[in-house]
């Protein structure tokens, strides 16, 4: 344990082992998604899993290094009988680039490895870009209302293309990590939404449904996961630095509501009005855990 060092000191060394474990893991990473590319379809499963077995390694190591900067303790409800033999659509609240890290260090190597979409211009970011490409992260292309107006006949080709990378899923058991707010939650931005929610903005259920289309029985189920901050929501180097002692998780198993989808989602994402209605009721019922939370925080 090195707590006993200025924080600012611990976030820098901490940012120097997180670099340097990334840029380290990358290597064999980059190596088995070469042999996935150019090797026969059958070898394709193996591989995959050989990156994913990469990949918890890079977060055993990056869980270590927080161990030794930190006294971070996480308080966990709920999440009992996973299995990385399964398939999870994982929702979470998003306050802070820390919530990644803090869902990682909870689910590790108890479910298979959290993938979460990300915009196609990011493949393009130096080292991180294609290892994101490498471990199969599914990639969103979306088209503005404005483009497709001048460009109709792109319409939905946006979407097929989000699908076809959600289908090689069914290959091998996979989470996938949707922040169904689309961004970090913020008061500034919870007041410019109007949200009806206190601690939450508006929920996004697109991606969601794109995912349970493409995957359809092959989900077991979703994790309704709402992680608190009782010290507030860190900024990333703060976290790093040790300034976030205890976090509050609690996690929820919910049936996956297939037949509440929509077949035809266009690229403005229409869901139909039950699914719609649906993920409003999931995120009523977060909005009143987290003010719980904060309610028992305060009276701590």
């Amino acid at each position: 344990m090195l707590t006993f060092l200025p924080k600012p000191i611990r976030g820098i060394l901490a940012s120097i082992l997180v670099i340097s474990n990334t840029l380290f893991w990358c290597m064999p990473l980059y190596l088995f998604a070469f042999l996935r590319f150019v090797g026969p379809a059958a070898a394709e499963p193996w591989c995959t899993r050989r990156v994913m077995n990469i990949a918890e390694l890079w977060i055993d190591c990056n869980n270590l290094f927080l161990g030794l900067f930190t006294k971070l303790e996480i308080d966990i409800k709920g999440g009992e009988g996973l299995g990385r033999d399964k398939w999870y659509l994982v929702f979470c609240n998003h306050q802070t680039w820390a919530d990644i890290v803090i869902l990682q260090r909870v689910f590790n190597r108890k479910i298979p490895m959290q993938k979460f979409f990300i915009k196609q211009q990011l493949i393009y970011v130096p080292v991180i870009g294609i290892a994101w490409w490498a471990l199969d992260f599914p990639i969103m292309k979306r088209y503005t209302r404005e483009f497709l107006k001048k460009h109709p006949e792109l319409k939905g080709k946006d979407l097929e293309a989000t699908r076809r990378s959600c289908e090689k899923f069914k290959l091998t058991p996979v989470s996938i990590l949707n922040f169904l707010e689309g961004t970090r939650y913020t008061p500034a931005k919870q007041a410019s939404q109007k949200s009806p929610h206190k601690h939450l903005l508006k929920p996004k259920g697109g991606g969601a449904a794109l995912v349970i289309n493409s995957l359809g029985d092959k989900l077991d189920c979703i994790l309704n996961v709402t992680i608190h901050y009782p010290e507030g929501a860190p900024g990333f180097f703060a976290f790093l630095s040790g300034n976030t002692e205890r976090v509050s998780v609690i996690v929820e198993q919910l049936p996956v509501p297939v037949e509440d989808t929509n077949d035809e989602i266009d690229s403005g994402a229409i869901l139909r009005k039950d699914f719609r209605h649906w993920v409003n009721g999931v995120w009523e019922e977060k909005d009143q855990q987290l003010a719980q939370l904060q309610s028992l925080n305060r009276k701590a």
